[in-house]
């Protein structure tokens, strides 16, 4: 029992010091704790993008099996649907691996779901599109709709190319 004990101790240490030493993290002050190879954390960050880092940060200390995770992504203040799909837009536009005549966003359900569209043979551009994303002000799901083996455009697909092309 104190073999146990002094595993999750040592376990709260490591976590303790990874959040509070990460430099994009540290000023959120998230919560921990440790249950046997399992950490709990909770709290509240701005974007998908830094929810996930703080996953895989954890996931990352030896010894850790499972990472429950409580945190919410907040903005300051109501954002709009709209919003989100300018801001994830405004991501893609940003990135240099992305082509916006390849991908766009769009903000659906009005709970800060994104969903990538168009048209890519390139996996990396894709990868780099949900990264994109993921760092957008209220996005809290990003869904790969992204088409990437060689095929007929549909008028849906032609729309949406164009829509994009439209917002350059």
């Amino acid at each position: 029992m104190i073999k146990k004990q002094q595993l999750e101790e040592r376990l709260r240490k490591q976590v303790k010091y990874k959040l509070d030493n990460d430099q994009d993290l540290r000023g959120y002050a998230l919560k921990a704790d440790v249950v046997g190879e399992e950490v709990r954390v909770e709290g509240v960050v701005d974007t998908l993008k830094e929810k996930q880092r703080v996953e895989s940060l954890l996931k990352s200390i030896p010894g850790v099996k499972t990472v429950a995770s409580a945190i919410a992504i907040s903005t300051d203040g109501a954002i709009k649907t709209q919003d989100v799909t300018m801001e994830a837009q405004e991501e893609l536009q940003l990135d240099d691996r992305v082509d916006p005549h390849h991908i766009g966003a769009e903000s659906i359900g009005g709970h800060g779901t994104v969903v990538l569209r168009g048209h890519t043979d390139n996996p990396e551009e894709l990868e780099a599109a949900i990264r994109s994303a993921s760092k957008a002000r209220g996005v809290t799901r990003v869904i790969d709709q992204v088409k990437t083996t060689p095929e007929e455009m549909t008028l849906d697909d032609i729309f949406h190319s164009q829509v994009n092309n439209d917002h350059q």
